[in-house]
């Protein structure tokens, strides 16, 4: 069965050289897409990934990345808005590449779907009320 899952990968400085992600692809058979990476020789590094393939393989992925060091979150809980400040102005609506808002017409209220952000970050910057968080 194939899998697909976002995530957010922290590499302590001590491992940021070696080529972790080329093994994922090369040994563990997965596919990856980067969304966003902050990766620095010498210092810790962050890369938010999309990773498919096989169930199986993901899991010894998963294992490889915990015996590496590497810090594995989920990505669908690291992006959140804050129901307080949201104005419900629909910034994010067009901006957001993922269609992760949708706009309720009977409400005229700002829906969020976290289960399909990708982080991209672009939500961030439109809100004027400052509502979307990231927290990698």
């Amino acid at each position: 069965m194939a899998i697909s899952r976002r995530v957010v990968l922290h590499f302590d400085k001590d491992i940021v050289g070696q080529s972790i992600v080329c093994r994922l692809a090369k040994d563990m058979d997965l596919e990856f897409n980067i969304i966003r990476a902050y990766v620095t020789p010498e210092e810790e590094g962050l890369l938010v990934m999309e990773l498919s393939g096989a169930a199986s393989n993901y899991e010894e992925g998963m294992r490889y990345l915990s015996q590496m060091g590497v810090v594995v979150q989920s990505l669908n809980q690291d992006v959140v808005r804050d129901e307080v400040k949201c104005t419900h102005c629909g910034a994010c609506v067009n901006i957001c590449p993922a269609k992760a808002f949708t706009v309720d017409m009977a409400s005229r209220k700002i829906d969020f779907a976290g289960d399909k952000c990708v982080a991209c970050g672009l939500c961030i910057k439109a809100c004027p009320a400052r509502a979307m968080e990231a927290r990698f």
